[in-house]
């Protein structure tokens, strides 16, 4: 009978040290695996687009990325640092219409970079591709923006990604509306940022 009770201790010791094991193992997984990463920009592979309406057709230009780089804890949901772009690199393809962009609206010989400075991001993952919500802030004509900006995002092992989509109402903003009297054009202009570089763990 005591060899049987002690069989019993003995077995039931080892069930509750692989329990523990295991339990120290996953909390050494899940910290390994949400651990706070570096995500170094690569302008040269990154591209800012915008898209700008009126009533005759479409206007599409491009601006420059310039500098980037984010911490990014996946498991609090916080990201710093930030992405910035060269404002006087903007184009259209049509070298008045660029001239007037940069002299009255964005005024870039005064305020020659627009940047986007994340603090938190919504729906993160450690790695591997996911969707989230990025709040941050968004600075352009010297002025500040609290924004949140829908992302897909893809993070592997020494490379990320990441593609986002807003809207800018520049002339609620504080910037001119460059419509004449027979030229209309939207008041806001939709901005696609692709983003990629390498990560640092």
């Amino acid at each position: 009978m005591n060899l049987i009770r002690s069989r019993a201790e003995n077995f039931r010791f080892h069930i509750r040290a692989f329990v523990a094991l295991s339990l120290v193992a996953i909390g050494i997984g899940a910290s390994a695996t949400a651990q706070e990463v570096t995500l170094q920009v690569d302008p040269s592979k990154s591209s800012v687009k915008f898209t700008l309406g009126d009533v005759l057709h479409t206007v599409r230009g491009t601006f420059t990325a310039k500098r980037g780089m984010l911490r990014f804890d996946p498991g609090m949901g916080k990201v710093s640092g930030e992405i910035v772009v060269n404002a006087e690199s903007g184009e259209s393809g049509n070298g008045m219409r660029d001239r007037k962009m940069h002299k009255e609206i964005l005024e870039s010989d005064r305020y020659p970079e627009i940047s986007f400075r994340p603090t938190a991001v919504e729906g993160a993952a450690a790695s591997g591709k996911f969707s989230a919500k990025i709040h941050g802030v968004f600075s352009i004509h010297g002025v500040d923006r609290e924004i949140t900006v829908p992302a897909e995002v893809d993070i592997e092992a020494d490379h990320w990604s990441a593609n986002v989509h807003f809207t800018v109402p520049y002339e609620k903003w504080g910037m001119k509306n460059p419509s004449t009297l027979f030229l209309k054009v939207s008041d806001s202009v939709e901005i696609d940022l692709a983003v990629v570089g390498s990560v640092v763990r």
